[in-house]
């Protein structure tokens, strides 16, 4: 098991490593075109599926103690946020910047876009790299047929419910750290992110983002395309439109209506 787990976290950083650098290369290829944005993001996507895949197989398929799958989870999330290069890598993330007129709505889209394709890629690309047999645990998968199963392991509204809740706590974390330092927000959002997963792993897998779900979980037996829509799409989505609207709008509104903030001000200060 100890041998798993160094080829593992070596193909990790192969990943993020090859990732970065063809990043870089598109990036400055394509300074002029407009495009890079969305290079950079197709990239991105692509690095966070990957990593995810690895990790997914060394928790599942590996065995390895939760403990340490949840500190993996926490490094991945902290080494993904400090590489992204602008990228959000999650459909609910581009909306949402939409929905704050930081993108266009076509240049959310077109992110969006990205995203699925490169989770897609994604799924194959990871499936060649176990298919060389780095380590016992890419054999003993390759010998499986790369099968999993559904991580659904409770009625369709409970796993719903989840999923919702795990993206309202990070959409939750990533807005009320915009204000903090980029190296401490980091750490911070990659607690809350292995925070829910420790808390909703056992339940749905806790994904909460709609791209890397079609990578991981779409391909496993156990539930139906639209079962999965529910759970992986439609939950993480209405769990980032609770967030944004519970303290752009509700939080606002009811703060001045509050009776204590109609008082002139010579008053509070009396008071």
């Amino acid at each position: 098991m100890p041998a798993d787990v160094s080829v593992s976290l070596s193909v990790l950083a192969g990943i993020v490593l090859l990732s970065h650098a063809t990043r870089r290369v598109m990036s400055r290829a394509l300074a002029d075109t407009g495009l890079s944005v969305y290079a950079v993001e197709l990239v991105s996507t692509f690095q966070l599926c990957c990593c995810t895949h690895e990790l997914k197989l060394l928790s599942e398929v590996g065995g390895i103690e939760p403990r340490l799958a949840l500190t993996l989870t926490y490094l991945a999330s902290v080494v993904h946020a400090l590489t992204f290069s602008g990228a959000t890598g999650n459909p609910s993330f581009a909306l949402e910047h939409a929905y704050h007129a930081r993108f266009t709505c076509r240049c959310a889209l077109r992110r969006i876009a990205c995203q699925f394709a490169a989770a897609a890629a994604a799924r194959a690309a990871v499936q060649v790299i176990w298919g060389v047999g780095l380590s016992g645990l890419h054999v003993r998968h390759k010998l499986l047929g790369y099968r999993c199963i559904s991580s659904i392991h409770a009625p369709l509204h409970e796993a719903a419910a989840v999923e919702l809740a795990c993206a309202f706590a990070v959409q939750t974390a990533i807005t009320h750290t915009r204000s903090v330092e980029e190296k401490y927000r980091v750490h911070l959002v990659a607690a809350v992110i292995a925070t829910a997963v420790y808390s909703g792993g056992r339940v749905t897998g806790a994904v909460f983002n709609p791209a890397l779900a079609f990578s991981t979980q779409f391909p496993c037996s156990g539930n139906s395309f639209l079962e999965y829509c529910l759970v992986y799409w439609l939950s993480p989505l209405l769990g980032m439109m609770s967030s944004v609207l519970l303290f752009d709008k509700l939080v606002p509104l009811l703060l001045r209506k509050s009776p204590s903030l109609d008082l002139p001000l010579e008053t509070k200060k009396r008071t």
